[in-house]
């Protein structure tokens, strides 16, 4: 169980009036957030851009500073040392990059780290285990031996994704996790990772731009607009709301159904 409190987050060095010395400098990009996910659940974050999605994922990784309450399990993840909050929390980015040229098994294999009992110890018989298993459920294992930098954008997704699912964590934050991705391994990955989660009691935070996929992909759904949350619930609930049309500025029913026609 993820639950958020109150959780203001932002970046930069702008002084804002009112502000305690601790909060100095910092310009909220989202504001007063609280969500709940269970085990099992997928929860879409949706809005347009610049509404705080991002930066949402970031604060809970704990990647930039916070004010409010984050709770996994019932327990502040302010408390977790970065060791035990990486093995219960896995952030894959958009901005996910090559810095070394690395085999695809190696990168995957980054994802045990916080499992090693020292920085220079080897993989145990159950960290290989994990890695091959991941490797085989995402389609990469013929890759294994491969340079990373030699890879398409495709491929390169879930080598970075196989590394997130390798970590093991119970939560998983993803940004546009089909990214990069044609169609067919789009709506191949969401399957698999509907279905991971519901067989491992995991929960699972993903941030959409596409409003198909996060419809045909999630449970839950909350709307950023401006950094705060308009709505929230259920994913058909949510994606039917009155506020929808207002945020994105153009009716979404009418375009989606528009658009439809066009394929009869």
């Amino acid at each position: 169980m993820l639950e958020i409190k109150n959780l203001f987050a932002g970046y930069g060095n702008i002084k804002i009036k009112n502000r305690s010395s601790a909060e100095a400098g910092i310009s909220d990009v989202i504001r007063n957030i609280s969500i709940k996910a269970g085990n099992g659940e997928s929860l879409c974050i949706l809005g347009p851009n610049g509404s705080g999605k991002s930066t949402l994922l970031r604060a809970i990784a704990r990647i930039i500073d916070y004010r409010g309450k984050v709770f996994l399990d019932g327990c502040d993840a302010a408390s977790f040392s970065r060791k035990n909050f990486a093995k219960k929390t896995a952030l894959l980015s958009q901005t996910a990059q090559v810095f070394f040229p690395y085999t695809v098994y190696e990168t995957v294999s980054m994802g045990r780290y916080a499992y090693l009992q020292g920085i220079f110890k080897n993989l145990s018989a159950e960290d290989e285990a994990i890695i091959e298993e991941t490797l085989k459920k995402l389609d990469i294992i013929n890759i294994k031996d491969s340079i990373i930098d030699e890879l398409s954008g495709g491929q390169l997704q879930r080598v970075f994704l196989a590394r997130t699912l390798a970590q093991t964590p119970d939560i998983i934050l993803l940004d546009e996790p089909a990214n990069h991705l044609d169609l067919k391994h789009q709506l191949e990955l969401l399957e698999f990772l509907k279905k991971w989660v519901k067989e491992n009691n995991k929960t699972l935070i993903s941030v959409f731009h596409d409003l198909n996929l996060a419809r045909q992909f999630g449970d839950t759904a909350v709307i950023l607009n401006n950094g705060e949350i308009t709505a929230s619930g259920e994913i058909d609930e949510v994606l039917n709301c009155e506020a929808l049309s207002a945020i994105y500025g153009i009716n979404i029913r009418a375009y989606f159904l528009q658009a439809l026609e066009k394929w009869k």
